[in-house]
């Protein structure tokens, strides 16, 4: 049975006086996007024009623009007639990630080290920012300040091309990120006890200790989003 999305979230700031709403297909794009990696649609629901435009107040046309964008995207496969589903994360996709990820993070952190004042500062703003939010509960937040705290790593090993291939990863790790916690919820304290101990390795200006906490931290995804935990 297709499922009902939820209503639009309302936005997290109210629009500036004088400024101008998002065009119909970007509202859309963005609910359905902000919803499929917050894994409010997990993967194999099956959305429709229809409700997805009763959902978000407007005509079918910018529903289809937008769900036509997440497919390109890798989101969703739509079939004709009948709606967009919703795709899961494949045991390739998560591999495929994980070694992605390891080898651009274990590079960037060495080049990353040894680190200046203002990197130190954002890591444990971070860090500060991701207890505060998981002593709230709110996992789609947390994800994503767990993909900042490695982001800012990346960004400071002085290397663009590097970054931008990264950037490329951030659907993929939020949408990984919620169902890890989800599934796992003491995991959350587990990343931010690992995220102390990388900040505490760049510190020290320890860049092979650095490497090894990313390596057992970002390996341990592939485990626990498999359903391979112990």
């Amino acid at each position: 049975m297709p499922a009902s999305p939820p209503a639009v979230k309302p936005p997290v700031h109210s629009l500036k006086p004088g400024s101008k709403r998002p065009p119909a297909a970007e509202r859309v794009y963005t609910h359905i996007k902000e919803a499929v990696l917050e894994r409010r649609y997990e993967g194999g629901t099956l959305l429709t024009e229809g409700d997805l435009a009763e959902a978000t107040g407007v005509s079918r046309t910018p529903v289809r623009e937008a769900l036509l964008r997440l497919e390109v995207e890798g989101l969703i496969k739509l079939y004709p007639k009948k709606g967009a589903l919703v795709l899961a994360v494949s045991a390739q996709e998560i591999a495929d990630v994980v070694e992605t990820r390891l080898l651009v993070e274990e590079f960037a952190v060495r080049k990353a080290v040894p680190a200046s004042a203002q990197l130190i500062g954002r890591l444990e703003e971070l860090l500060d920012e991701q207890r505060q939010l998981a002593r709230e509960g709110d996992l789609a937040a947390v994800s994503v300040k767990d993909r900042c705290f490695h982001a800012e790593i990346v960004r400071n090993a002085g290397n663009d091309i590097l970054s931008r291939l990264y950037d490329q990863l951030r659907d993929r790790q939020l949408r990984m990120g919620v169902a890890v916690m989800e599934a796992h919820p003491d995991r959350i304290t587990a990343n931010i006890t690992e995220h102390g101990e990388l900040l505490e390795a760049i510190r020290a200006g320890d860049a092979d200790g650095a490497a090894q906490v990313v390596r057992r931290h970002v390996s341990r995804v592939k485990v626990l989003v498999r359903g391979e935990d112990r």
